[in-house]
């Protein structure tokens, strides 16, 4: 076996509790946000550094619709240098920082059917737990996607004591080991081989699909974000200027009394 085929096994492993442990969970906040997106209100998906990911995963993106809100903090997520301008300390730093999430939430007027996606594998950083708290404060639901395992077993940062499974409403299990990284290889004494990535990407997928049901069966028929790689298929750009212009509607009352 090699570290490929190993990875590729455990990963499966992992995806394959998911499904059994996460199943109902993924129905109950499928069905909070739907309710919420009937409503007209707007899903907000949050995380920082690598979890920035799984907010674009959901939206903007092909198979996306209207309903929901990637709020991507650059300064939080863009780290691509390394070192230098815009590398990793900076946001590593500001995640410590009392008070950054509350900035981040009063540049909004946020709708009585708002709610919040937070994702954070540890689940334990002063920034994601102030954004719960803030969130909660202004009276929106809190759906978390943290690793259980690791968040339980590690100290909490924050000032209060306590960590996004604290605060969450509902909680969804990305499976992923304390660490995230799966693979032990001889000669290297970190793990390598992280699987937030597959098993986060898994359940936002699975929650998007879900909430899709569950707001046909309200009859309300969601804006998709089509493929915009068919060249010369008018009906797709037509459906991307509908998806557009739906999804600027739909932040109205983000900024307006």
């Amino acid at each position: 076996m090699t570290a490929a085929s190993d990875y590729f096994q455990l990963t499966i492993e992992r995806l394959q509790r998911l499904r059994e442990t996460q199943y109902e969970k993924i129905e109950c906040a499928a069905e909070l946000c739907a309710e919420r997106i009937n409503n007209g209100g707007l899903i907000f998906c949050f995380g920082s550094g690598h979890s920035r990911m799984m907010c674009e995963e959901m939206t903007p993106r092909q198979g996306g619709f209207v309903g929901f809100y990637a709020l991507v903090e650059q300064a939080l997520s863009n780290h691509a240098a390394i070192i230098g301008p815009n590398g990793l300390r900076g946001p590593l730093h500001l995640e410590k920082i009392d008070g950054y999430a509350e900035e981040i939430l009063r540049s909004f007027r946020f709708g009585p059917h708002d709610a919040f996606i937070i994702i954070s594998t540890s689940g334990i950083r002063p920034l994601i737990v102030e954004m719960a708290l803030g969130v909660k404060k202004r009276g929106m639901p809190v759906i978390g996607v943290v690793a259980k395992e690791h968040c339980e077993a590690t100290n909490a940062s924050h000032s209060s004591g306590l960590k996004l499974i604290d605060v969450a409403d509902i909680v969804l299990d990305n499976q992923c080991p304390p660490g995230d990284c799966i693979i032990e290889l001889d000669g290297l004494e970190w793990r390598t081989g992280p699987v937030s990535t597959v098993t986060g990407g898994m359940l936002m997928n699975m929650l998007r699909v879900s909430v899709a049901e569950h707001l046909l069966q309200r009859g309300h028929k969601p804006v998709v974000l089509p493929s915009h790689q068919f060249i010369g298929d008018t009906t797709a750009e037509e459906q991307l200027e509908d998806f557009y212009e739906a999804y600027r509607k739909s932040l109205t009352h983000l900024f307006t009394e």
